[in-house]
C-alpha cells in the first residue's frame, strides 16, 4: 500500500489556545510515529488565528526529539520570508542533531497577508515581486559552495559545515511548482487540499519532466489531501462540520480559530453558503475508512503519487488522533515501536 505521512498546522480552536495546540502537535507526532506514518511535516503560517506555529524549524526539533522512526520536516519553510543562509544553517543543525530524519520543504508564498509579509521581510531587503527562484539558487549554493570566483559569499560558511542539507522538497499548488521541481531534480509535494489546479496534471507533469540531479536520482511525488475519518460516515460528517464553517469564513476573509462542532451545526447556512461548502468539499475526503478509501482510490490511481500526506484539522484532538489511527489501519501501515 502507499506510504502515509502527516501535514500538521498546529490547529487552534475556540477551545484550544495556541500554546495547547503546539503541545497537541507533539502528542500527535508521538501517536503517528507508532502507527507507521513515514513523515511528519509542520507548516509555516503567520498572523493566522487558526494556526499556532509560524516557525516549523523550532517545532521540527521538538518533535524529532520525542519521536523515533518518523522523518520530520517543513511543509514548508516559506522561503520569501527568510535569508537562504539562515535556512541553510538551521536545517544543517537539525540534520546534525537528527541525522537522516529531517526534510526541508520549501514554499513560494509568504504564508500570510501583505502587511505581515512586509513586517517579516522589511529588514531583509526591499526587492519586489517573486524572487523565489533566486533564493532557491542561493540556498543550493550554500550547500554546493558554487559561488562564482571573487563572490563575497565564498568567505562565508554555513555551519555545521560537516553536515549536508537534508533532502529538499518543493511545495506547490500549480503547474509552475511541479515544473520547477522536475527541472531542478527535487522532491515535489502537491497541496490538493487548497489547490485549484488539477492534482493529476501536476503529478504527471512532475514525473514526465523530472531530471535526475545531485538531490534525487528519481522523482518522488507527495500528494497532500485533507481527510476526516471516523467509525461511521455520520460521525465523520459531524466532525467535518467545523472545517466546513471554517472554510466558509476564510473565503470571506474571516480568519478565526476553528469552531466547535456544536457551533458549526447550529449555524444557519443560506442556500448560497451551502453551495460554497459543497464546492469546498471537492477537496475534502470525509467518511468511514472504507468510504474514504473508495473516494481516494481513483485519484491515487490517476495521479500515481509515491506518498499520501494527510491533513486532518478537526476540533477535538482525540478525534483527530483516532482519524489517523483509522487511516493507518485502512492503508495497512505497519505499526512501529514508539519513542
Amino acid at each position: 500500500m502507499i506510504p502515509l505521512s502527516v501535514l500538521d498546522l498546529s490547529v487552534v480552536t475556540t477551545g484550544t489556545r495556541p500554546a495547547a495546540a503546539l503541545q497537541n502537535s507533539i502528542d500527535l507526532a508521538r501517536h503517528v510515529d507508532g502507527l507507521g506514518y513515514v513523515r511528519y511535516w509542520l507548516a509555516e503560517h503567520h498572523n493566522l488565528a487558526s494556526v499556532a506555529s509560524p516557525a516549523p524549524d523550532l517545532m521540527i526539533g521538538q518533535i524529532a526529539a520525542v519521536t523515533k522512526n518518523i522523518r520530520v520536516g517543513s511543509g514548508g519553510v516559506m522561503l520569501p520570508n527568510h535569508a537562504p543562509l539562515v535556512v541553510a544553517e538551521r536545517f544543517k543543525m537539525l540534520e546534525a542533531l537528527f541525522p537522516g530524519r529531517i526534510d526541508l520543504g520549501l514554499g513560494r508564498a509568504p504564508g500570510t497577508d501583505g502587511a505581515t509579509a512586509h513586517a517579516l521581510r522589511s529588514r531583509l531587503d526591499r526587492r519586489e515581486g517573486d524572487d523565489f527562484l533566486e533564493r532557491l539558487s542561493e540556498l543550493v549554493l550554500w550547500e554546493t559552495r558554487g559561488f562564482p570566483a571573487g563572490h563575497p559569499y565564498n568567505n562565508v560558511v554555513a555551519m555545521p559545515d560537516d553536515t549536508p542539507l537534508p533532502p529538499i522538497w518543493l511545495l506547490g499548488s500549480s503547474d509552475y511548482s511541479s515544473e520547477l521541481a522536475a527541472q531542478v531534480g527535487m522532491g515535489f509535494a502537491f497541496a490538493h487540499h487548497f489547490a485549484s489546479y488539477d492534482a493529476i496534471a501536476a503529478m504527471a507533469n512532475y514525473r514526465s519532466h523530472f531530471k535526475p540531479s545531485g538531490w534525487r536520482e528519481t522523482p518522488h511525488g507527495i500528494l497532500a489531501v485533507a481527510a476526516v475519518a471516523a467509525e461511521t460516515d455520520a460521525e465523520a460528517e459531524t466532525l467535518a462540520s467545523s472545517m466546513d464553517l471554517n472554510r466558509l469564513r476564510r473565503d470571506r476573509g474571516q480568519y478565526l480559530p476553528l469552531p466547535s462542532v456544536e457551533e458549526a451545526l447550529a449555524y444557519d447556512y443560506t442556500d448560497a453558503e451551502r453551495a460554497s461548502v459543497m464546492r469546498n468539499r471537492s477537496r475534502l475526503f470525509v467518511g468511514s475508512p472504507a468510504t474514504i478509501m473508495a473516494k481516494l482510490q481513483p485519484m491515487i490511481t490517476a495521479s500515481q503519487p509515491d506518498e499520501l500526506m494527510i491533513i486532518t484539522a478537526v476540533y477535538d484532538h482525540d478525534a483527530r488522533k483516532k482519524s489517523y489511527s483509522l487511516l493507518a489501519d485502512a492503508f495497512g501501515l505497519e505499526k512501529k515501536v514508539a519513542a
